[in-house]
């Protein structure tokens, strides 16, 4: 194992040794070679790159749909000294350029682009200077899955990251997800180009969470507000719902009940979401409700359950939200509701998608393999 990475591991992190695979990954990144890594939440994915990026000759380049994470995680590396930035929308022209000259210059250890940033004409002529002298130590692609058209969050500007392979050769990538089947490993790698990185697959245990799956009964509401009561009565959670209409009435019902329950959700303005999330990660007792739009990388360690009133529509779904809860190790509860009613509305939105028939086929599928693994009645 490389020295300096163990170095960096102790003194600036502050752990005595690596997790899972991370050591292998760190160094297959520092020998120069790509890596598809699949992760838990809460594995530890982001030391993968970071310690690379500080091994390393020149500014690690990590690449991320959520604008939230990219604050939070530029703020932590910046309390332990290290030198990190983000070009994203919420930034002003000013700070943006101001960053981009500290890129120039060299000063940054790591910079956080968001995807569409990076294709721009403008910042892609800078990277491909700053590539000229020899000065990008990696591209670290964060939520990987986001690329698949076979996943659940796929976003276009990711289609466009297979140039960081045609134009950047010889700079290692590293693709990480939470959450990948076989397909949308397969399609990660064809569209990133990715086609002999080492693959990295940790164990997806979460021991320490407790799953209840229910049927819904005509006041499913009142079960999980007797849950809470039940289990959680002072502790940090997430409800999820399929509906924006649903979440706003479920947060209102919670909040009569005299919880504090905040709505999140596309319809919210920017302000409120990020308003909402913010007092979600440092207030105590918040509860969330959400549509889908909530969660990726939020980094709340202390989620003590996450409970869903609607049937998500894949267990890949399933498996990222609930893992959202427990993530410092401590017990934490998963529990479901759902009906016949949730699986008539997911089949309506399918049916309604502008997705070609083979991806309908597929989202049916793990539909199908959701429903059945409710029905199933040993662990």
């Amino acid at each position: 194992m490389d020295e300096k990475a163990l170095r960096i591991l102790n003194s600036t992190f502050g752990y005595a040794e690596f997790r899972l695979q991370q050591g292998e990954i760190i160094q297959t990144l520092i020998d120069g070679n790509d890596a598809l890594v699949l992760m838990p939440t809460g594995g530890g994915k982001s030391l993968c790159y970071q310690i690379p990026s500080l091994v390393r000759n020149g500014t690690g380049i990590i690449i991320s749909p959520l604008i939230a994470l990219m604050h939070d995680q530029v703020i932590a590396l910046q309390q332990l000294g290290i030198q990190a930035a983000f070009l994203n929308s919420t930034l002003d022209a000013r700070t943006s350029w101001q960053t981009e000259q500290d890129f120039v210059n060299g000063k940054l250890d790591m910079l956080y682009v968001a995807p569409e940033r990076l294709t721009t004409g403008n910042f892609f002529h800078l990277l491909t200077s700053i590539y000229a002298q020899g000065n990008i130590s990696l591209f670290a692609i964060d939520e990987a899955h986001c690329v698949s058209q076979w996943g659940h969050d796929f976003r276009p500007d990711y289609i466009q990251l297979s140039l960081l392979h045609e134009h950047f050769p010889d700079v290692p990538r590293i693709a990480l997800t939470a959450t990948a089947d076989e397909s949308t490993r397969k399609e990660i790698k064809h569209r990133l180009q990715l086609d002999h990185a080492r693959e990295f697959i940790s164990s997806f245990d979460r021991p320490n969470i407790c799953y209840r799956i229910t049927e819904a009964q005509s006041n499913s509401r009142n079960e999980l507000y007797r849950f809470i009561q039940n289990h959680h009565e002072n502790d940090a959670g997430i409800v999820y719902c399929l509906s924006r209409k649903k979440v706003e009435a479920t947060a209102k019902w919670l909040t009569d009940k005299g919880l504090t329950a905040l709505p999140y959700h596309a319809g919210l303005s920017a302000q409120i979401r990020a308003n909402h999330q913010q007092r979600f990660v440092n207030e105590d007792a918040v509860i969330i409700v959400a549509t889908i739009a909530f969660g990726m990388g939020i980094d709340k360690p202390d989620v003590r359950f996450v409970a869903h009133l609607n049937l998500p529509k894949s267990l890949e779904a399933y498996y990222q939200e609930t893992g959202r809860a427990g993530r410092d190790g401590q017990a934490a509860n998963a529990w479901m509701a759902y009906g016949l009613q949730d699986v008539i509305t997911l089949k309506q939105m399918m049916a309604e998608s502008s997705a070609k028939e083979q991806y309908k086929r597929i989202e049916h599928h793990k539909l199908e393999t959701m429903l059945g693994f409710t029905e199933i009645t040993s662990c």
